[in-house]
């Protein structure tokens, strides 16, 4: 059985694990440091997902690195462009040589004695087991199941006689030419798969059982690609960023404090684009915008392929499914040859490993995060959770940067473990993502995600402004954070 050590073990190579290992190639250059991602390629979730016309659901100088900018005019990139740029920023910043593929991590265990991190592995190349072992721990495995997405089990399925597929897993080269096709959600993905498709499929329909917010936004930010022309690249994305950033926190906070002022400006911007064409009650949810994630679509291409007839739309309740395709409540009949459930996510905490400190399992979903990035009572150990309610590499990328400020302190003052320890009894029955969000995700993640406390540094802010002095400014000690500099025992 193989045994590597290392200062630093990094869990997952998606975007969170490319940020932490890029910063800790800037900041903590004398660090050891690996990768362990379970894939055999780099970029996660803009690996795995593969349907026509996957992109990002927020723009681009938002979603792209805080150290690299993104020089594209796109705003919300496809798939293969942002593969594509995580990709280049792990070459660029030397970070390849860092990441061992095929490594499924199933246990991790701290050790008070050793005080290391012992982590099991599975070798997908022969199935042979490995141990890794790493005075600190950066788990970037999101929080959703990468082997099997939501899917709700429908009467009749077993009657259809066509193809019934989740984006999660899109069979690769899927003829849908001349089909007629039903896209089952109302969310990101189902959003993005009914323009994308309608290329070549006879007829798409989007059935939804409630409608969600939608708003356009440009497919080309003209304002960055002008700048891009006359300013340094680097300018150019820090003032397009620092725009954006704004631009998002302003339409955050204006639907939690005004919700029913920019309810009418998204319903009345939505009206304008599908006309008369489109009943409004397919666009006007019940509840007050950014209870749950808006949708972007560029340049309004889902209000365009509705104008056009090449889609339509369906608020309705699935009764069954039968041989030819969906039966609703209603009565009313759909018409199927391939039925995608775009139904969402599972969710899941170390991408399925466990946890434990001294052999006592570690209950995630029972610990707070502290500063959104240490966890409760787990020396030595951060997990990468990015915003809900913006884009998720703005916190992924100074929730690393706040790590490497982190282990510099520790060796500056000679300490070998951290731990955040709760004396007040913060926590309440929330997760991080907070309460106010009701996708369906989020509720699901109930029982999964790890809580956030009444106040800070317990309390999740979803503020980047105000994390940023947070995590970039505010003293590494504190109250709070209790450090050791024990004898480390460690064997050979």
């Amino acid at each position: 059985m193989s045994h590597q050590h290392f200062d630093v073990l990094i869990i997952g190579a998606g975007i969170s694990g490319i940020s932490a290992a890029c910063h800790l190639k800037q900041y903590c250059p004398k660090k050891t440091f690996a990768i362990l991602e379970r894939r055999h390629t780099i970029g996660g979730t803009w690996d795995l997902f593969r349907y026509p016309g996957i992109r990002s659901d927020s723009d681009m100088s938002t979603f792209g690195f805080n150290f690299r900018p993104w020089t594209e005019p796109k705003v919300l990139a496809d798939g293969p462009s942002i593969r594509n740029y995580v990709n280049d920023t792990a070459q660029e910043y030397g970070v390849l040589p860092h990441i061992n593929f095929g490594r499924r991590v199933s246990t991790a265990n701290w050790s008070s004695d050793k005080q290391l991190w012992t982590l099991n592995v599975t070798n997908d190349a022969d199935n042979s087991s490995e141990v890794w072992t790493a005075d600190f721990v950066i788990s970037c495995t999101g929080y959703y199941n990468y082997d099997q997405g939501f899917r709700p089990q429908f009467a009749g399925e077993d009657t259809f006689k066509g193809q019934i597929i989740h984006p999660q897993h899109w069979p690769e080269n899927l003829d849908y030419s001349g089909k007629k096709v039903v896209i089952i959600g109302s969310g990101a993905t189902a959003v993005t798969l009914v323009p994308s498709m309608t290329d070549k499929a006879a007829h798409v329909t989007m059935l939804q059982r409630s409608p969600s917010y939608v708003a356009t936004v440009p497919a080309i930010d003209f304002v960055h690609a002008k700048m891009l022309k006359v300013l340094p690249t680097k300018v150019a994305y820090k003032l397009t960023r620092a725009r954006n950033i704004g631009l998002q926190r302003f339409i955050y906070e204006a639907s939690r404090k005004k919700p029913q002022v920019m309810r009418r400006l998204l319903l009345a911007a939505v009206r304008r684009q599908v006309g008369d064409k489109v009943d409004m009650k397919h666009f006007t949810p019940s509840y007050n915008p950014w209870d749950e994630r808006l949708c972007a679509v560029p340049n309004g291409d889902l209000f365009k392929v509705l104008r056009q007839g090449k889609a339509s739309i369906v608020t309705d309740h699935i009764d069954r499914f039968d041989a030819t395709g969906i039966t609703l409540k209603s009565g009313e009949h759909l018409d199927a040859d391939i039925i995608v459930a775009a139904t969402g996510l599972n969710i899941q905490m170390l991408g399925g490993a466990t946890m434990s400190v001294d052999g006592k399992s570690v209950a995630i979903n029972e610990r707070m995060t502290y500063k959104g990035v240490l966890l409760q009572d787990v020396p030595n150990a951060a997990m990468i959770f990015g915003y809900t309610n913006s884009s998720w590499t703005l916190k992924a990328d100074i929730a690393n940067e706040y790590i490497c400020r982190l282990l510099n302190t520790m060796d500056k003052k000679g300490y070998n473990t951290v731990v955040a320890s709760d004396r007040d009894n913060n926590a309440v029955d929330t997760t991080i993502f907070g309460g106010s969000m009701r996708s369906g995700y989020i509720q699901r993640a109930s029982t999964v995600l790890p809580r956030q406390g009444k106040k800070a540094p317990w309390q999740i802010l979803n503020n980047y402004l105000a994390d940023r002095v947070m995590l970039q400014k505010d003293k590494i000690e504190d109250a709070i954070l209790k450090f050791g500099r024990g004898k480390k025992k460690r064997a050979a």
